[in-house]
């Protein structure tokens, strides 16, 4: 039986200090919590504000472009959606154009739960970026380089 090396405690403080992943898991589950608990008054979370968001288009989407805006499988995305369409803010059609898809719509009373909601994340967001000391535009663009 071969004892494994043990890993310096130093790797562990670099990691700990330098890792991309830790550091983005650990500012995606603040700003999760700091919205979710703004959001908490028109019953929505931040995961589905963000999907709710990616459905308010002219015309609407299918499965697969919402699901790839929000880094999702469609699996993830159905479960996602069904709390929302049993609430009656997001109505799953058949896509008239291919009897297999399906077309993701916001209702009107979805509409207006996100009408409610887009202020409360203007003022949560404002006041994140106003709190910032580095560049919120260079930290969005270093996302979207890792995202891409």
């Amino acid at each position: 039986m071969s004892i494994q090396p043990v890993i310096p405690y130093s790797t562990t403080i670099h990691i700990k200090d330098t890792c991309l992943c830790l550091h983005a898991q650990r500012a995606a589950r603040a700003l999760a919590r700091r919205f979710d608990m703004a959001l908490k008054p028109t019953g929505l979370t931040n995961q589905q504000f963000s999907l709710m968001m990616a459905l308010n288009r002219p015309e609407p989407p299918s499965m697969g472009p919402v699901a790839r805006l929000l880094a999702m499988d469609r699996t993830t995305l159905t479960a996602a959606l069904k709390p929302l369409a049993a609430r009656g803010w997001v109505a799953i059609e058949q896509d008239p154009k291919d009897k297999r898809g399906k077309l993701l719509r916001l209702t009107e009373s979805g509409q207006d739960a996100l009408s409610q909601a887009v202020p409360i994340w203007r003022q949560v967001h404002g006041d994140i970026e106003a709190g910032m000391t580095s560049d919120p535009l260079v930290l969005r663009r270093g996302l979207l380089e890792v995202s891409a």
